[in-house]
């Protein structure tokens, strides 16, 4: 959703709420604004060396209400949450692709290349508009990140 500056939501509340976030001993790992089941959810994704904790998610969550409601940037109602990434987590931004390169992913696309829509391989250096994997077969792919519609860490490989 874009709001009158042309900025998406999460745009405007990772601005608004950057310096509380950090404030609070976490980084900020990504934003979503979604509508889930007629409700609009606001969904802070926060980290920390050696993991994030109840509290840390309290502190933080105090901490962006407070300065989202004197910014007041989202006219809808929402319900905000603050949670960890998880160890299977997105990589949605260039510089999760960049502290994760070398580990193992799970890549979907919205269209099938060679017949199939998932991938999983070991993430290349960061290119961009671009993930590269080298699969188990050391078959190197290039997917354009416009046509993945996700990509995760897999911690658990049960291949």
């Amino acid at each position: 959703m874009i709001n009158k500056t042309g900025k998406s939501v999460a745009e405007t509340v990772e601005t608004i709420i950057h310096d509380a976030v950090a404030d609070s001993g976490v980084e900020l790992y990504d934003i979503e604004y979604v509508k889930e089941g007629g409700t609009r959810i606001l969904r802070l994704y926060i980290d920390k060396e050696g993991g994030v904790g109840l509290d840390d998610c309290e502190r933080v969550s105090r901490a962006a209400e407070e300065a989202l409601d004197k910014a007041d940037p989202i006219p809808d109602s929402y319900t905000l949450e603050v949670s960890s990434p998880g160890i299977e987590r997105k990589l949605t931004r260039d510089s999760h692709f960049a502290k994760y390169a070398g580990e193992l992913v799970s890549v979907k696309l919205y269209k099938p290349v060679d017949g199939t829509k998932r991938f999983r391989g070991i993430l290349g250096e960061a290119d961009g508009g671009e993930i590269n994997i080298t699969e188990q077969n050391g078959t190197a792919r290039k997917f354009d990140r416009k046509d993945v519609s996700s990509c995760r860490l897999i911690f658990f490989d049960d291949e």
